[in-house]
């Protein structure tokens, strides 16, 4: 399986996402600890807007490739 993309990595998009839903739970349990209806993955980021836009397999991969 490879990513389909000229990107390396999807690090800096992944803590981006996880940066801001942990600023939206601390914010959501500041205002209404008592109900913390926390927020879930897919309301803050979106996989689609990331450096990859997924991934696929590929059929005749090199030697470069499997050694990944």
């Amino acid at each position: 399986m490879f990513g389909i993309s000229t990107s390396i990595s999807e690090k800096a998009d992944k803590v981006a996402a996880h940066k801001r839903e942990r600023r939206k739970v601390r914010t959501r349990l500041r205002v209404e600890p008592d109900e913390a209806v926390l927020p879930h993955r897919l309301e803050v980021s979106n996989v689609w807007a990331y450096a990859k836009d997924g991934k696929r397999y590929k059929k005749t991969a090199s030697k470069k490739d499997m050694r990944k």
